[in-house]
């Protein structure tokens, strides 16, 4: 008995000092542990944000759209926007491409790219604050211009993810780099900045992310690929001359109108006939221009294609056999060496992938981050192409991550079910999207991304 009321006695302070060294340990830990940004304060600060200053920033830009190469005004105001916020910026990358570096200690350095070009497309959205622009383009010519494909969504967010991070510095640690990519449309961009010396400059990321507004996707959702994003792109141009002559008299010509036709219908065969069926492949000829009047067989013919592809090798297969095709084409109608008909590639761009590992990692975290209702599944609903393919090329080793973000309400998608008029695509004279859930979600995504992937230690 009293032996046990000894043992009770000492038990209990030693159980006492345990409870208490446990209590310790827990209060360490947790100030040793980096600290975490509640997704619901990002929210409420980004949403803020947007009442205050990145509303009007998104009208101002959506207002004032300009061709690619030629985002003088966007980039002058990018720059300003960015440095306000406190950012090393660096101007002309590329032509006028901006980068904004941001500083917080040792840790990963990450770039985030927005695109700001618009396209000669002129606005019938009805918005209120729908396009005016008229920009005289690279070749001369006057065209209306209009945000038909959201970039104004991507840079005023940029901006936004910019400001936010800067504000909670304490949640995070490494350097970021903010890249305004001019020429998206004409998938030229990326590759001047690059060969302008982004990664020598700037230095070589350890990841890269970007986001796409998605008019085919509700607001409120996100969705990335854990591989294929997009399709390669290629823009071609076919030059078919021929021998001028009287309409009347065709057999004292060679009529290029004829053999290009011959040329678009031939194109299908190779899609059909030679690709494998379960690759995907796109070879469309998106211009025909030949002749002047009735009566006159022309002495050329053009041609403007856009060719896409899901892998390099078929990518590959198709710029060779079009070649092939248009050449022996003309041959097969007498046209002499000398008026064989020319390919002449303009510009593209490679496959855009996901890097599997860094996509499962940003897609859990979104999972965790939004609720797994938010992030549905990645569905290729075309072959759309994207030029940020370059930044995560092979040559360079930068693992990216490219997501969507959803542009259109829910209510849209059901009045269009019900009979009502369709959701517009993308490049669409009628394009538009919900601004401020398509800003804020992009914004939060960015934010919630970085804090995975360069935590404070």
């Amino acid at each position: 008995m009293v032996c046990k009321m000894g043992d009770d006695r000492v038990r209990k302070p030693r159980a006492r000092l345990m409870a208490l060294a446990n209590v310790a340990a827990i209060l360490a830990a947790a100030v040793a542990a980096p600290a975490m940004a509640d997704p619901g304060d990002v929210e409420r600060a980004v949403a803020s944000d947007y009442d205050s200053h990145l509303e009007a920033l998104f009208i101002h830009f959506h207002q004032n759209p300009e061709l690619s190469f030629l985002e003088t005004a966007t980039a002058t105001r990018m720059a300003a926007e960015l440095r306000a916020v406190g950012l090393d910026v660096t101007e002309g990358v590329g032509g006028t491409g901006v980068v904004g570096m941001l500083r917080n200690g040792d840790g990963p350095l990450i770039l985030l790219r927005a695109d700001m070009d618009g396209l000669p497309v002129e606005e019938k959205s009805g918005l209120p604050y729908a396009s005016n622009a008229v920009q005289t383009g690279l070749d001369g010519k006057e065209y209306p211009v209009m945000h038909a494909c959201g970039h104004d969504v991507h840079i005023t967010s940029l901006v936004g993810t910019a400001r936010r991070l800067m504000a909670q510095r304490d949640k995070w640690q490494g350097t970021l780099m903010f890249v305004v990519q001019p020429a998206e449309e004409v998938v030229g961009g990326a590759r001047a900045m690059l060969e302008d010396g982004l990664y020598e400059r700037f230095g070589k990321p350890d990841y890269a992310l970007a986001f796409h507004v998605a008019s085919v996707l509700p607001t409120g959702t996100l969705s990335a690929s854990e591989g294929i994003q997009y399709s390669s792109s290629d823009s071609l141009d076919i030059v078919v001359p021929g021998v001028g002559a009287h309409g009347a008299s065709p057999h004292m010509g060679r009529d290029p109108v004829y053999v290009a036709a011959q040329i678009v219908t031939a194109l299908q065969s190779i899609v059909s006939r030679e690709v494998m069926p379960l690759s995907p492949a796109v070879i469309t000829v998106g211009s025909f221009h030949a002749g002047s009047k009735h009566n006159i067989i022309s002495d050329r013919a053009d041609l403007q294609l856009t060719v896409r592809a899901n892998d390099e090798a078929t990518r590959a297969q198709l710029l060779a056999a079009i070649e092939r095709v248009a050449v022996n084409v003309g041959r097969a109608h007498g046209l002499p060496d000398e008026l064989l008909p020319r390919v002449s590639h303009l510009h593209g761009t490679p496959v855009t992938n996901n890097d599997p590992v860094l996509a499962r990692r940003l897609n859990a975290t979104f999972s965790e981050t939004f609720g797994t209702a938010a992030v549905i599944p990645f569905e290729q609903r075309g072959m759309g192409a994207e030029d940020f393919a370059y930044f995560v090329a092979d040559e360079y080793g930068v693992p990216g991550y490219y997501f969507a973000v959803g542009g259109t309400p829910p209510e849209a998608f059901a009045a269009a079910a019900a009979g009502g008029p369709p959701v517009p695509s993308h490049h669409s004279p009628l394009f538009k999207i919900a601004p401020r859930e398509s800003v804020t979600l992009g914004t939060r995504a960015m934010v919630a991304a970085v804090l995975d992937l360069a935590p404070a230690q």
